[in-house]
């Protein structure tokens, strides 16, 4: 039963998560100013969790939190948290502790259908073949990007044109990435977290209607995203 003014329920939500390799607070804001600039309207107010697994001390979470803010990004939390002094000092500097669970393997298993000659050999094309697996990011400037595989969840593809995946979308792509109105995504199977046309997204919850686990293009109508079955 829920209480007056109030109601608890259990849900998800998509989350950029940034893999930290370096301690150092300036080097990493450096880095991701870089790819913000990137997609700028994507990352504007983007909740962002930060993987610190692969540190070997525990950071000043209060600097990294502020410089994270500086870039107009919200920081929500960490994971990859080895031991009980680090927790403690992330949720003192207002940070939660966050832990993520295993990703399906099935989608990288399935072979890809194969994409026509002519797309592969267009100049400007990034071409990957094989998975893109989770914590993976795959950009494409000034041209499209050709996956030969599918995105897994946690994967991220970006392209300042096109994006074409022979395979199943679980992850975030984002084609248009500069202003592009004309670019498109197409997918073999659509299951993704986020997709995003010219700074027009729409996240994984808006995306479970008709179209959900169908081949399908993806482009832009005026201010709308415009799904069609491939």
């Amino acid at each position: 039963m829920a209480e007056h003014g109030i109601e608890l329920k259990g849900s998800s939500f998509t989350l950029s998560v940034v893999h930290m390799t370096d301690g150092d607070i300036q080097r990493v804001k450096q880095q991701l100013a870089e790819k913000i600039a990137l997609a700028p309207a994507f990352f504007r107010a983007a909740p962002l969790v930060i993987n610190i697994e692969k540190l070997l001390q525990i950071p000043d979470f209060t600097a990294l939190a502020d410089a994270l803010k500086a870039l107009e990004l919200v920081p929500v939390g960490i994971t990859g948290v080895k031991d009980d002094a680090t927790r403690a000092a992330a949720r003192a500097a207002g940070l939660a502790v966050l832990s993520t669970g295993k990703i399906p393997m099935q989608q990288e298993q399935q072979e890809a259908p194969a994409a026509p000659t002519a797309l592969l050999n267009q100049p400007g094309t990034k071409v990957h073949r094989g998975p893109v697996r989770s914590g993976q990011q795959l950009y494409a400037a000034n041209g499209s990007l050709v996956i030969l595989g599918s995105v897994s969840n946690g994967a991220e593809v970006i392209a300042d044109d096109s994006i074409h995946i022979y395979g199943q979308l679980r992850g975030r792509a984002v084609a248009g990435a500069k202003g592009n109105e004309s670019a498109r995504i197409y997918c073999q199977q659509l299951m993704a977290e986020l997709i995003s046309v010219a700074g027009n997204y729409q996240l994984s919850d808006g995306l479970q209607g008709v179209n959900w686990e169908q081949p399908v293009t993806i482009s832009l109508a005026g201010e709308q995203l415009k799904f069609d079955r491939l």
